[in-house]
């Protein structure tokens, strides 16, 4: 196996592999450029998560401070380089506690309650199998950029930075709204995030040929699997989870749609959205919005909800809150029958003259005033 190895995976030249730990080292230095563009990006996403603004966390991901101590913790591992590991950590640890602490800074100062927090604080919450793919993914870009000089760092960086600043972000905002649940998605999404990049990372080094022995390359890969191997089991139960959300909703709008005629005939479906409990475990309700156009003659009714709610139940035996929002249709014509009622065409300083009132009727205010 060690001689396969070998022959299929030929090491590059010592000093093309010198060159490389010394740029990574470089990287990984804690000092003033690192902890600008950590700060910065940082305050722009969480603004943006706030905001709950996909373009401004895209400016955050932009800057992707974060990426610049991973790769050279990926090289480190790989080699058993005691100091660009100790560096590259240093660099991490801080980096991570100074992002924590200014987006709870921000938090507080915004005040934005939990019960209001957007979708894009939301989908950082409850990491999946799918996260864990798009870390890995982007941790092969970065470590494929870096040792092909042709491609643009900033590609790295960009990809990074998706995995890495805003569940950071989404960490601070909920210790400084005491919201615990969210903040432990979040930081699990970061952990899960960051040990997927560095583990893609080794690989994509590995089979670029910056290794220096077949043993030390066996163990760094052994000990990246298993921890990101731990984290694998509450991600597959969140996927699964979140598999399950999706079908049940596909249920439900069909059990609306052709078996109530709350739904189906007495009013028209705009919008369907169900609220999930934040966790699987919670004791909560799903809440099943439906935004519909009712009839006015023929509103919906409380009574009508319960049974939709039995109805519900019945089939799918899971208990949901139903609410309706629901919003009326009516027209609205000019009548030019009635001289009183002049089109809205006109503002109120454009309203014609009203000659054909009598003279003892010209001052409309009074006569408003003595109506009962």
């Amino acid at each position: 196996m060690k001689n396969w190895f070998k022959e299929k995976i030929p090491r590059v030249p010592p000093e093309t592999r010198e060159k490389l730990h010394q740029e990574l080292l470089e990287e990984a230095q804690l000092d003033t450029n690192f902890l600008v563009l950590n700060l910065s990006s940082c305050l722009i996403a969480t603004l943006g998560l706030l905001m709950n603004s996909a373009a401004v966390i895209i400016g955050a991901m932009l800057i992707a401070p974060l990426m610049m101590p991973l790769r050279g913790l990926a090289l480190g591992a790989l080699d058993h380089d005691r100091h660009l590991v100790k560096t590259s950590l240093i660099t991490l640890v801080i980096g991570t506690i100074v992002a924590v602490i200014m987006s709870a800074l921000v938090g507080v100062i915004f005040g934005l309650p939990e019960s209001s927090f957007g979708l894009e604080i939301l989908g950082r919450t409850q990491p999946n199998l799918a996260d864990l793919g798009v870390a890995v993914a982007a941790g092969a870009i970065s470590g494929f950029a870096k040792i092909r000089r042709k491609l643009s760092d900033a590609l790295a960086g960009t990809a990074i930075s998706v995995a890495l600043m805003p569940p950071l972000c989404v960490v601070g905002i909920g210790l400084s709204q005491q919201a615990w649940q969210l903040s432990n998605g979040a930081f699990l999404l970061y952990l899960t995030n960051l040990l997927g990049i560095t583990l893609a990372c080794v690989i994509v080094f590995v089979l670029g040929g910056y290794y220096l022995d077949y043993h030390q390359t066996s163990q760094a890969l052994g000990g990246f699997f298993v921890m990101t191997g731990i984290l694998i089991f509450p991600l597959f139960i969140s996927f699964g989870n979140l598999l399950r959300q999706e079908r049940i909703e596909a249920e439900i709008k069909n059990i609306l749609q052709r078996k109530t005629v709350t739904v189906g005939q007495q009013t028209e479906l705009v919008g369907f959205k169900i609220q999930w409990p934040t966790f699987p475990w919670s004791q909560e309700y799903p809440i099943i919005l439906l935004t519909v156009r009712e009839n006015s003659e023929n509103p919906v009714t409380p009574t009508q909800v319960r049974f939709v709610e039995k109805l519900i139940q019945r089939d799918l035996g899971k208990k949901f809150k139903l609410v309706f929002r629901a919003s009326q249709l009516r027209e609205v014509r000019a009548d030019y029958e009635n001289p009183l009622s002049p089109p809205l065409l006109f503002g109120p300083a454009q309203l014609p003259p009203v000659p054909f009132l009598p003279k003892h009727q010209d001052d409309t205010s009074s006569q408003v005033n003595e109506q009962p």
